[in-house]
């Protein structure tokens, strides 16, 4: 992934919801580099999505029907 990619998705992710940027900017950081190409393909998806949706998955701990954006809100909300 190139640099231009990285921060543009960076860019993508502050969202003015501090908890939202936080997991968003942590995810891009330290494991979109090593994540596949359909698991990137999935985030760029997911962030198109409306920031309450995005709350409801990452905050509230609702699951997206969607089984990729499932799969990723795990992977969002894993600490490492």
């Amino acid at each position: 992934m190139s640099d231009v990619e990285l921060r543009r998705l960076e860019w993508r992710c502050r969202r003015g919801m501090k908890e939202l940027d936080f997991l968003l900017l942590r995810y891009v950081r330290d494991r979109l580099p090593r994540a596949s190409g359909e698991q990137r393909a999935a985030f760029a998806e997911f962030l198109e999505l409306p920031d309450p949706e995005l709350a409801r998955y990452l905050i509230a701990g609702d699951v997206p029907s969607d089984s990729r954006h499932a799969a990723l809100c795990r992977n969002l909300l894993r600490p490492d």
